[in-house]
Parts: C-alpha cells; sequence; structure tokens
C-alpha cells in the first residue's frame, strides 16, 4: 500500500474517535459476565444482550449482520464484487470476567480519569474489538477498493472455554486470514501450546509425597526447551486430597502426549495421569503474508520495531485457523486486564483504531 491511500485511511479513522468512544460506553454498560444458560443464551443473559446490542451497533453503522448459533455475532462489510469470496475475520469477544474487588467506580459504569476509561472490559476485549468495527467503518468511508469481503466477529465465551468457536465452525467456513486484537504488539506469530493433567494417587498422603519430591519441570525431567519459546512451564498445581492437576505452557518441540508419558514415569505404583485437555499450539511464518501485512501496519502508525514475536498466553488463534494475535497492548503493558480497575488509555485506543483501520485495509487488498 502506497503512502498516499495509508494516509487517507488514517484520516477516515481519526474521525471515528469520538464515535467510538460513545459506542464503547454504551458496550461497557452491559455486564456480560457469563452466566446460566437460557433459552436463546447458552452463556447466560449478559453475554446475550452484549451481543444483541453490539449487532444493533453494526447495523446503525450501515453493516449488515448475523447471529451464529445464539453464540457468535458477526459485523460485515462485503463491496460489489467480493460476496461469496474467502473472507478476513477479525476475531475478538464480548464476554468479560468477574469483576470482582475493590473498583474506584462501578465497573459497568464506564467513566474516564486521567485519559483512561476505566470499566470492565476496556482492554479486554470490548475495547479492542470495537475499535476494529469502527476501523472497518474507517476502511469503508475512504471508498478503498477491497478484493476480499472483512467480517468483525463476536465471540461470548473467550473467558470461560472458548466452546463459541467450535460452534461457530460447524457452521460457517473459517476466514482467509485475520487476526484477534487480544492480546499484544507486535503480531504474535506463535503461541505455545496449553494442555492440563490430572494425576491420581492411592491417598493424600502419596500424592502430598509426590508433590515433594518433584516441586518443578527439571525434578520431572521435562526441561524441554526451544530457541525461540524458551523452556516449558507447569502452572496452577493444586492437590485436592489425592489427585493433582497443572497445566503445562509447552513449546512446539514437544506435545501432549510426550509429557504425559515422562509424568507417568515419575507416579509410583498404583497412581495414574490423565491428559484433561490440549490446545495446540499455534504458529505461522514471520515473514508470511499475514504477519508481514500485520507487521506493516504496526510500524507504520506507532514507527516502533514491528518483528513478530511469540506468547505464552492462549487467545481465539488456538480456535480459529488462520489468524494471529495482533495487540491491544503495547510493548511494556501487561497485567492490567482481570484486575479491579480495568482500564484502557484513550490514546492507545485510538493507536489501536489506527492500526486495525491499516490492517484490514491491508489485509483485503494483498496477496495471501
Amino acid at each position: 500500500m502506497n503512502k498516499e491511500c495509508a494516509s487517507a485511511l488514517l484520516k477516515q479513522a481519526q474521525a471515528q474517535k469520538q464515535p467510538l468512544l460513545t459506542g464503547l460506553f454504551e458496550i461497557l454498560s452491559i455486564n456480560s459476565e457469563r452466566g446460566e444458560a437460557e433459552a436463546g443464551a447458552p452463556y447466560g443473559p449478559g453475554p446475550r444482550k452484549a451481543l444483541e446490542e453490539t449487532m444493533k451497533l453494526a447495523e446503525s453503522l450501515g453493516f449488515s449482520t448475523e447471529t451464529v448459533l445464539d453464540q457468535v455475532g458477526i459485523a460485515k462489510y462485503e463491496p460489489e464484487g467480493t460476496e461469496g469470496k474467502p473472507y478476513i475475520g477479525v476475531v475478538g469477544h464480548l464476554d468479560v470476567v468477574c469483576a470482582e474487588g475493590e473498583w474506584t467506580t462501578p465497573p459497568y459504569e464506564p467513566a474516564i480519569r486521567d485519559n483512561r476509561i476505566y470499566a470492565r472490559g476496556a482492554l479486554d476485549n470490548k475495547g479492542p474489538v470495537l475499535a476494529c468495527l469502527y476501523a472497518l467503518k474507517a476502511v469503508r468511508d475512504s471508498g478503498m477498493k477491497l478484493n476480499r469481503p472483512v467480517w468483525i466477529i463476536f465471540g461470548t465465551s473467550e473467558e470461560t472455554g472458548m466452546e463459541d468457536i467450535p460452534a461457530y465452525l460447524t457452521v460457517k467456513e473459517p476466514p482467509v486470514a485475520g487476526f484477534t486484537p487480544d492480546c499484544k504488539y507486535p503480531v504474535v506469530y506463535a503461541e505455545r501450546g496449553r494442555s492440563v493433567y490430572e494425576l491420581t494417587f492411592a491417598d493424600e498422603a502419596q500424592a502430598a509425597a509426590w508433590c515433594e519430591v518433584h516441586p518443578d519441570e527439571a525434578s520431572l525431567k521435562l526441561d524441554i526447551r526451544d530457541p525461540e519459546f524458551g523452556i516449558l512451564q507447569l502452572r496452577n498445581r493444586k492437590q485436592n486430597g489425592n489427585t493433582v492437576t497443572f497445566a503445562a505452557s509447552y513449546p512446539p518441540a514437544t506435545d501432549a502426549e510426550r509429557i504425559l508419558a515422562i509424568l507417568e514415569e515419575s507416579l509410583p505404583e498404583g497412581a495414574g495421569t490423565a491428559l484433561v485437555s490440549d490446545w495446540k499450539p499455534v504458529f505461522f511464518r514471520k515473514d508470511g503474508p499475514l504477519c508481514a501485512s500485520l507487521q506493516w501496519a504496526y510500524e507504520t502508525v506507532t514507527g516502533l520495531d514491528g518483528t513478530p514475536v511469540t506468547t505464552t498466553g492462549g487467545t481465539y488463534a488456538k480456535r480459529m485457523p488462520n489468524i494471529v494475535p495482533f495487540g491491544p497492548s503495547f510493548p511494556g503493558q501487561k497485567g492490567i486486564a482481570h484486575l479491579p480497575d480495568e482500564w484502557m488509555d484513550v490514546d492507545d485506543l485510538m493507536k489501536n483504531l489506527e492500526i486495525y483501520t491499516l490492517a484490514i485495509a491491508d489485509l483485503a487488498t494483498r496477496e495471501l
């Protein structure tokens, strides 16, 4: 994309600042924590209401919408000549974690203090995914000719298991390329795998003894390293009576089955182990067209080095094929999404809006 096109797109993005804030505050005001399932609301009334109101917002902006199995919403921009073609997908979520702890202002009464938006979901993930919606509006308003449709996809169970995307994929094809604005910058070309194990012992004393003898990865002979991902990590170990559960964050150099076999070798006679769940690693070429497009968008707006990176976290990229994590947190920012007084800086939100505008436009026009 040439500089003139990029400049015109950024001008359109900057015009979306106040509309984005207005729309975002509407959606932030909805408590979309998971609740008891109801008819038409598999994750409870909160996520369902957030989905309904977001679809209304998208329609007010001139986009066509679709709700898939009461779990996922789509805002579609399909310019003439792109109908039926493989689409670019931007996948975020409207559900939030519980707003526990002490808040300076109520978590579902969004407020701006010191140029920061305070509300549950401001950063994770309503702010970023709505920035993508308004970025798509900026692309449309620019009049730029696209080669592919663009869908902004809104999930409602990312925080509680990501069941929504597998359901979506039972009736929809995955995007040809895209991203999820639910991690960090620069573009993340690879995610570690994540598996959960349960060990069962003869009694509580045997379980406690095993934990004492095997306090870390090295003691279990799980010192597995990767030049790009670093060392395998064990997390969230919990003993409950005669059972022990924990998760493994593992590099592509190994897999859940190998870890399971090593764990079995460590167990005393009569004990057993089971693989509870496993999400495989995500891996894309750093120099491939998807990462190159997103790197260009990031570097153009920020002027920073956008060399693709890895992450130990887990996002919708593990569930939706052909997408990578991209934003919204900038280098050095972390650890605020699930805490009381969750916030997102207004200037950062607008910078995300600009980055996502260029990213969407470039992905929808370049060779993939």
